[in-house]
């Protein structure tokens, strides 16, 4: 598996080879290294380069040593990926367009994976959020709150830890965009039920388990939302110009 060092910069040969061993699936979270006098011996390099190359590598967060057990390849704590995308998410929150595309790249994936991955339960709460919704907008609320639920119910029907993690954790922007979008929408007759009708062939392709329908008329519900906001902001500006 490992292969003889030839280069000058020995530590930094060892730690490539273990990196690439690791993309390949070869090396796993949770596999335990062999000796560092092996590893040495299959290397033909000396202990004290193995040493520095794991000591490189523990401070990339690749590898952990425990006492008594030897060193193991890290499991990457899932916080360590969602906290630096939340962040980007919220630095970036008055930009409400940046936010809706890449909301439509992940949420297009999103019910693609919901439509293949979706269990009974998960089909009766995206269903039922739904119906809330509706109820929601036909009393006069513009439903935001109930529309994040839906899109966070179909993030967590994916079963994809990484992706519902980071929907949840930028929830509250979800629902500040969709606010945002939502008022300025619903300006403009027959949107409500345009927006109605778009959540619930989302949730029928899901239903009907065909990913590539759930992928198509949720990016196109996105997609249809910054096109509805960008004609009400392009209108907006016109009349404030010509207001001056």
């Amino acid at each position: 598996m490992f292969k003889p060092i030839k280069q000058k910069r020995v530590y930094e040969e060892i730690v490539e080879q273990i990196r690439q061993l690791i993309a390949e699936g070869a090396l796993k979270p949770g596999d335990r290294l062999i000796s560092e006098r092996e590893l040495a011996d299959r290397l033909q390099v000396s202990r004290a380069s193995i040493r520095e190359a794991f000591s490189a590598l523990d401070m990339f967060g690749i590898l952990e040593s425990k006492p008594g057990e030897g060193t193991f390849i890290r499991e990457v704590p899932q916080d360590s990926i969602i906290k630096p995308l939340a962040l980007i998410f919220m630095l970036y929150k008055d930009s409400n367009f940046e936010v809706m595309e890449v909301r439509a790249i992940l949420e297009g994936e999103s019910a693609a994976l919901a439509a293949k991955r979706s269990t009974a339960e998960d089909i009766e709460k995206i269903g039922g959020i739904l119906d809330k919704m509706e109820q929601d907008v036909l009393s006069g609320s513009i439903g935001e709150v109930s529309d994040a639920q839906f899109h966070l119910a179909i993030a967590e029907a994916a079963d994809n830890k990484v992706l519902a993690r980071l929907m949840n954790t930028v929830s509250d922007l979800i629902v500040e965009t969709m606010r945002y979008s939502r008022q300025r929408m619903f300006l403009t007759p027959g949107n409500k039920e345009k927006l109605l009708s778009q959540h619930k062939e989302i949730f029928n392709a899901i239903k009907s388990r065909e990913p590539d329908t759930a992928r198509k008329v949720m990016i196109n519900h996105l997609n249809f939302v910054i096109n509805e906001i960008t004609h009400f902001e392009e209108e907006r500006e016109e009349q404030e110009n010509g207001n001056t």
